[in-house]
């Protein structure tokens, strides 16, 4: 009787793991479509893009387009600029971040629970882009790279997260290292950041994603062309605002061309930012299990 009883158990956990899988499988390509997509359209020949019949294998394999966004100047200065401010925002947000979160994980903080409320009240409200913007020009910072990562430094959830985890290391750790002589910069550096590893890779990403795919605030603050991100740029590919090096505007021979330069544009924007995160793949879901908000 038992031994019936776990092949009925066994054939519904078969039976389970099949419909699971299959519906990740789905939910998985129901994401990766739009990229494929837009792969395929910026590999596939003209007439396949003009038929309208590409889907997510390319027809009629064709490097044109790329060999063109590629061969521009443009391009490679906005993959330069985004470089630039994705390295310098993340750094700069990171630091913040990770000394904000420390101070205030500390019980023995005077007024901790004052900037808390205060952190937490930017969370929810904030002065909008009109002041933002009237800031950030008074402090003279407009079309220049320090106006795409200072004014957004910290996030306040990427801050949470890092200051719950900092929260749930022991303290007995902290308190060894001080009886030794340790000051708080050498007990940050030397026993806390060596054991949040998983924690600073994670909310990193966070942050490298958003500075990679920086848009609004460019197009806010970013006056001068050669100082265009690459989304930016993206953007005035799309608009038809770029001139080919014949002078023509973006895919002035034909709208085929346009249409594969566009598409190209947009594989070259994603596929740096794809390649990162199996790298950090490890630490992503491990960082947000040990730093998830407790109640």
């Amino acid at each position: 009787m038992s031994v019936q009883v776990m092949k009925k158990k066994k054939k519904k956990i078969t039976a389970g793991a099949i419909v699971l899988y299959a519906f990740l499988t789905l939910l998985a390509f129901v994401c990766l479509y739009p990229f494929l997509n837009v792969l395929a359209y910026s590999l596939s020949g003209y007439n396949a893009v003009l038929s309208g019949t590409v889907t997510f294998f390319p027809i009629d394999f064709n490097l044109g387009a790329y060999k063109d966004i590629l061969g521009r100047t443009q391009i490679w200065k906005s993959m330069w600029t985004t470089v630039e401010v994705t390295i310098l925002g993340t750094g700069t947000s990171l630091i913040l971040t990770i000394l904000s979160a420390y101070a205030l994980s500390r019980r023995e903080l005077p007024g901790k629970s004052v900037f808390m409320g205060v952190i937490l009240f930017t969370m929810y409200f904030s002065g909008g882009m009109i002041p933002t913007f009237v800031v950030v020009k008074g402090l003279g910072m407009y079309d220049t790279l320090a106006s795409l990562f200072i004014p957004q430094a910290i996030n306040v959830f990427n801050f949470i997260v890092m200051r719950t985890f900092f929260k749930e290391l022991p303290e007995s750790l902290e308190e060894a290292a001080r009886i030794d002589g340790a000051s708080d910069m050498q007990v940050l550096i030397r026993i806390i950041l060596p054991l949040s590893t998983a924690i600073i890779a994670t909310i990193g990403l966070f942050y490298a994603v958003g500075y990679w795919n920086t848009y609004f605030d460019a197009l806010l603050y970013i006056k001068n062309p050669d100082r265009y991100t690459l989304q930016l740029r993206l953007r005035s590919l799309l608009f038809g605002n770029e001139l080919n090096s014949s002078g023509n505007l973006e895919g002035g021979g034909t709208q085929v061309m346009s249409q594969s330069l566009k598409m190209a544009t947009v594989a070259v924007s994603t596929i740096p930012i794809l390649i990162l995160y199996p790298w950090l793949q490890k630490y992503f879901v491990k960082g947000v299990m040990l730093g998830s908000v407790k109640g």
